[in-house]
């Protein structure tokens, strides 16, 4: 018989809580449609687990970045609209048509290959001023000085903002303003706009249009920095302890002899590095803190630095009858979110999301 969890750590998915946080986006949309950001496999919780359970709750229409990731979510949903919004490379007209999918049209290059390709649903992307994706103000008054426009089969207009996790930024009042101009120039044929994410949802008098697009808190991020965070928690990330060892005041731990310890400590080694998304830049020194875990309710920091397959907790301050190969610390939960782990490693919690390894054992509640 092969041993039962052959994996170094368990990444718990709650699906229950991942529904919840789409209601509370959908409601917060209303009377707009709230749509789902599932690109990057479902901000790293499984494409198929995220549109699945949030088309069984009332998700209609998902975002992705790529064609494989609305392949895949097209499986997963087989009546959903689903929106690819890095544009339409040459060559993938066909790929567009055979699986249903709307391209984001962002260039003049990819509006003249959708028009030859006998157009169909599709989205308008204008910039407003991300500088990134998207036609350009002038681009989009010329297209709708013409009849091309009318030929391709756009059901939305969108654009992206640029900080909307910011309501004093000044940017967001004058994207509203662009965006609410360049979709005038369409109002005769365009009925549906999108310009809302996540953070936008909690912006005041900000207008979500017709259709808004959830992302980073539906997977329990913080849409509001700062502030507490309104989203349920959606992951738990757990390891069990592999080895323990007393160390001698001195004693150095982890490579290149960065962390010393400051008095006779004891050291908990996890299976879990850098190849599983736990960042290097979560290492702790003797003069810099890192990342850390909960092991029996006490918070212990990570000594030395992280490796590719391992990391180490300074547990001294854990009861020693506590502790033992086997006990589980919990490196997301009990009190440490995503954002916690994001601040800890110098990031966003969007990167910690979507570097979780593909060696967790996951678990879907």
């Amino acid at each position: 018989m092969d041993y039962p969890n052959p994996h170094g750590a368990i990444l718990t998915i709650d699906a229950a809580a991942l529904a919840g946080n789409w209601r509370i986006m959908a409601e917060l949309a209303k009377p707009a449609e709230c749509a789902a950001v599932v690109k990057a496999d479902g901000y790293g919780l499984g494409t198929e687990t995220v549109v699945q359970t949030l088309a069984r709750v009332g998700c209609r229409t998902f975002f992705v970045a790529h064609i494989g990731e609305a392949q895949a979510a097209r499986k997963a949903a087989p009546m959903s609209h689903i929106y690819v919004l890095n544009g339409m490379p040459p060559g993938s007209e066909s790929t567009y048509a055979n699986y249903r999918l709307r391209p984001v049209l962002g260039t003049i290059g990819e509006i003249g290959r959708w028009r030859k390709a006998g157009g169909g649903p599709c989205a308008l992307h204008v910039d407003t001023g991300m500088n990134r994706l998207g036609l350009t103000i002038d681009e989009a008054k010329a297209l709708a000085q013409s009849d091309v426009w009318k030929t391709l089969g756009i059901e939305l207009i969108m654009s992206h903002f640029v900080a909307a996790e910011e309501p004093k930024n000044p940017l967001n009042e004058a994207q509203i303003t662009r965006f609410d101009r360049v979709s005038g120039w369409y109002a005769s044929g365009i009925k549906r706009r999108s310009l809302a994410n996540s953070s936008a949802h909690f912006l005041p008098n900000v207008p979500h249009h017709d259709l808004t697009r959830a992302g980073y808190a539906l997977y329990g991020g913080n849409p509001m920095p700062g502030r507490p965070n309104p989203m349920k928690p959606v992951i738990r990330l757990e390891a069990p302890i592999i080895q323990l060892r007393t160390v001698e005041t001195g004693d150095h731990v982890g490579y290149n002899a960065q962390w010393m310890a400051q008095r006779p400590s004891v050291v908990a080694t996890l299976s879990v590095g850098y190849a599983d998304g736990w960042l290097r830049s979560m290492s702790s020194t003797n003069s810099k803190s890192g990342g850390a875990a909960m092991v029996n309710g006490v918070r212990c920091p990570i000594a030395g630095r992280v490796s590719m397959d391992l990391i180490t907790l300074d547990v001294t301050d854990c009861p020693s009858e506590t502790l033992k190969a086997g006990v589980m610390a919990t490196l997301i939960g009990d009190g440490i979110s995503v954002d916690d782990v994001a601040e800890m490693a110098g990031t966003n919690g969007y990167e910690i999301l979507t570097s979780l390894g593909g060696r967790y054992q996951r678990r879907v509640l």
